[in-house]
């Protein structure tokens, strides 16, 4: 690994150019971002978050036509849909999410939104007291996410767990969204009983090249303990956020301006 004080002051400096407000309009993030209320946030944060592969502006249509399938009102349109409502669902896919999968999410919305406050809880319900990082989290709430009897074995394919030893790129990004807080105001903070020391880093392509490329990631494997490497590694800079960084990583990766 590069000197300590010299690789934290380049992700630093990476982060002050990268985590700002001119990062919204351009990324997916910018789909929650259009609302204020919490519950319509985490519902289009999970399901953006989920369509989150290809590229970026693919991505932000597919979600944008979703929020026009919920006549603009997610939360509102889960809570209250009927069964025939879901009909004009059927048309919708992005690459491999397809009809069934769509289908399968919104009961699967409407059941939890009918019983709980918040989507938080059906991560936090699976962690104990004094927990680092939120592995168990995850994959509790893959568990709930398919204690359903009629849950499509396709689906899960969409919803990973640490269980598989997959990276779970796409759910520790939502958990960013909804998790961290900071003045720039790019990520939410609306959640507060998971803490931004618990995150764990999005580690997708580009975030693992410049890791690597930097000394912080070792594991040849790209999988769960690649994730658990490269976060720790992150903890030596900020203990409280390590998570942050991924604006750093992602943007000398991707954006580079």
């Amino acid at each position: 690994m590069a000197d300590q004080d010299a690789l934290r002051r380049m992700l630093d400096e990476a982060l002050r150019r990268f985590n700002t407000p001119d990062f919204i309009p351009h990324d997916p993030i910018r789909i929650p971002h259009r609302f204020t209320q919490l519950q319509d946030r985490e519902i289009m944060a999970f399901w953006t978050a989920t369509l989150a592969w290809g590229n970026r502006k693919s991505i932000i249509n597919s979600a944008e036509k979703l929020v026009q399938l919920m006549d603009g009102a997610p939360y509102d349109f889960i809570l209250n849909h009927e069964e025939k409502d879901r009909q004009r669902f059927l048309e919708f896919k992005h690459r491999t999410f397809q009809a069934t999968d769509t289908l399968y999410f919104l009961e699967f919305f409407q059941n939890h939104y009918r019983q709980h406050h918040s989507l938080e809880d059906a991560f936090v319900s699976h962690l104990k007291p004094g927990e680092v990082h939120v592995e168990n989290a995850i994959a509790g709430f893959h568990q709930t996410f398919f204690d359903h009897p009629y849950a499509p074995g396709r689906t899960r394919k969409h919803v990973a767990t640490p269980d598989r030893g997959s990276t779970c790129k796409r759910i520790n990004m939502f958990l960013r969204w909804m998790v961290r807080r900071d003045e720039a105001g790019v990520d939410f903070g609306d959640w507060q009983r998971l803490r931004p020391s618990q995150l764990l880093i999005p580690l997708d392509v580009h975030v693992e090249k410049v890791a690597r490329k930097l000394g912080l990631l070792t594991r040849t494997q790209v999988d769960w303990k690649a994730v658990l490497e490269l976060t720790e590694n992150l903890r030596a800079f900020d203990p409280e956020d390590p998570v942050k960084y991924d604006f750093a990583l992602f943007g000398m990766g991707v954006l580079k301006s």
